[in-house]
């Protein structure tokens, strides 16, 4: 009998590829018909192995979610850039592989990154998502988010309302 296990854990460099990977099923599955194509695409170009080291060295957190030996999820958070929100801390991105999404990571995951924000002495904390993703929204609402706030993105012409949910 084998023992699988779930670990959250700071991303190291040599998660780069990854988080990488991780990064572009997660967007191609999530964004795809919500993102314009050419935008969608970009940010998946973009967002490629030594983005992701840079990320890694950077000042923002980055936590993995691996399941055996596997990256199967990431989120990355630090202080709150919007300014009319009091909450301090932020989730700026929380995203799993699809095979990996139903089953409570992202749930896991989430609360791993809260608890840093916290323990980093962050009182509350806010995530934007678009409102069109349907399953975030549901996901951030069932974690017992209240949507406070409304925003807006333009990916290549076609802007997008976003929604803040905030927890104390």
């Amino acid at each position: 009998m084998s023992t699988l296990t779930i670990d959250i854990r700071h991303a190291e460099p040599e998660d780069a590829k990854a988080i990488a990977a991780t990064h572009r099923a997660a967007w191609s599955h999530t964004y795809a018909g919500i993102l314009p194509y050419k935008s969608l695409r970009h940010m998946l170009e973009r967002r490629n192995i030594d983005w992701w080291r840079r990320a890694i060295r950077g000042s923002t957190s980055i936590l993995v979610l691996d399941v055996g030996g596997t990256v199967a999820g990431y989120a990355t958070l630090g202080l709150n850039r919007a300014r009319s929100l009091p909450q301090e801390g932020e989730i700026y991105e929380l995203y799993l592989k699809p095979e990996f999404q139903g089953v409570g990571l992202g749930k896991r995951l989430f609360t791993a990154a809260r608890q840093l924000l916290e323990s980093l002495g962050c009182q509350g904390v806010v995530v934007w998502c678009l409102e069109d993703n349907h399953p975030a929204i549901d996901f951030y609402r069932f974690q017992g988010g209240n949507d406070v706030a409304e925003g807006h993105e333009t990916f290549d012409g076609k802007t997008l309302k976003k929604l803040a949910f905030i927890w104390a």
